[in-house]
């Protein structure tokens, strides 16, 4: 039998439960088929040496916060792994063996690197789907906010000045919406809607396809996924395709603010699909 695809296994893996999901598993199936081939139990291995590296000098700590900083230490300055500030939009940030290799990347794929590696050691570390920058968060009695792109802790008060840099300054820092745990499928979720507006930024359409095609794979029914998959279809000349797309999108989302634009898509390819009949 011939082997499974990276979207089948990537498929397999997301279908478990969610405390199952292995996310730098799922993470390196996403590239292996955006950019072929990655030998994904290298990657995987590839973490666990990271781990047994910084393991012992982590270990030896006296404290949970000398802990984490010995963790900082070993990841960003001995593993010289940082943020890529001088070409954020190459998808090479986006693809974690890439990553993983380069020592480079984005807020979210820095933090499943992170992820992985503390998960290993024993720490209890969350993501934290933060507006417009991927966050870490380890978990315990006092809880402590990281940031990966730049290899530091922050505070709540950062994230309250971050949060008005992006949304405005009339924006409420609301610590029990903004540092919620994200989920794994979210996480997932997260990192392909990243690379899908890389792709279409760039114009490769079918790639960007390629990552709704996932994100629905995580999320059926996700109303901005049918939305933009729609779009893309409908920008490829597959008008059955988008139709379809578009007419689920306002069965599952009625009262989407999208909706009226999404609704006028779907008169205007009824109207294209009469006029060719």
């Amino acid at each position: 039998m011939p082997e499974p695809s990276p979207r089948e296994r990537f498929r397999a893996i997301t279908r478990q439960p969610e405390s199952r999901i292995d996310l730098a598993e799922a993470a390196l199936w996403i590239a292996a088929e955006d950019s072929p081939p990655v030998p994904v139990d290298s990657y995987l291995r590839r973490l666990d040496q990271i781990a047994e590296v910084v393991g012992p000098v982590v270990s030896a700590a006296r404290s949970d916060v000398e802990r984490i900083a010995e963790l900082h230490r070993a990841l960003f300055v001995e593993q010289g792994f940082t943020g890529n500030r001088d070409d954020y939009y190459d998808p090479r940030n986006s693809w974690l063996h890439e990553v993983i290799d380069r020592r480079v990347g984005i807020p979210i794929t820095l933090a499943l690197v992170y992820i992985a590696v503390a998960v290993r050691l024993g720490f209890d570390v969350r993501g934290i789907s933060f507006p417009g920058h991927f966050l870490v968060k380890h978990v315990g009695e006092s809880p402590v906010l990281v940031d990966p792109f730049f290899g530091c802790v922050i505070e709540q008060r950062d994230c309250a000045e971050r949060l008005a840099e992006v949304a405005g300054p009339e924006a409420v820092f609301r610590p029990e919406i903004h540092l919620r745990d994200a989920t794994r499928r979210e996480i997932l979720v997260r990192l392909l809607s990243n690379l899908e507006h890389i792709w279409l930024q760039a114009g490769a359409y079918e790639r960007a396809l390629s990552a709704c095609d996932r994100i629905l794979l995580l999320i059926p029914d996700a109303p901005d996924a049918l939305r933009d998959r729609g779009l893309l279809y409908e920008r490829m000349e597959c008008h059955a395709a988008a139709l379809a797309d578009f007419e689920r999108c306002l069965v599952v989302a009625p009262n989407d603010p999208h909706a009226p634009a999404v609704a006028e898509r779907v008169i205007a390819l009824r109207a294209g699909a009469r006029r060719l009949h």
